[in-house]
């Protein structure tokens, strides 16, 4: 049974594209990511839908920064102490992507955050 589950997950990756989709929509996300700037911002990078943001240890924690995004209503992960990972559905949109990186850039926003260190 569990081979059956993983060849028919398998087939709708091939026959719907998800691997193509993964590699294009993620390197969208990515080169959105990069055009916030914002001194949290260490580095963005990535592999297909899979995104780590890094943040600046010398301001926040990257959960300090998670929970600020999950007030937004975007569900992200931190890891490491730096790192948010971004790690949205196969199926996202470009749409949808656009509204998370809208929400990113308002979380990351030095005026939005107080006691920013400068």
């Amino acid at each position: 049974m569990a081979a059956t589950v993983g060849a028919t997950a398998l087939d709708v990756l091939f026959r719907e594209h998800l691997i193509e989709r993964a590699a294009e929509l993620g390197l969208y996300f990515q080169k959105s990511l990069e055009k916030i700037k914002s001194p949290f911002i260490s580095a963005v990078r990535g592999k297909g839908l899979l995104i780590g943001l890094e943040i600046n240890p010398s301001y926040y924690s990257a959960r300090e920064i998670c929970l600020r995004l999950l007030k937004q209503g975007v569900l992200s992960k931190e890891t490491h102490d730096t790192v948010i990972r971004f790690a949205p559905p196969l199926i996202i949109t470009k749409e949808q992507i656009d509204e998370v990186v809208k929400k990113v850039a308002s979380v990351l926003d030095c005026a939005s955050i107080p006691n920013f260190i400068k």
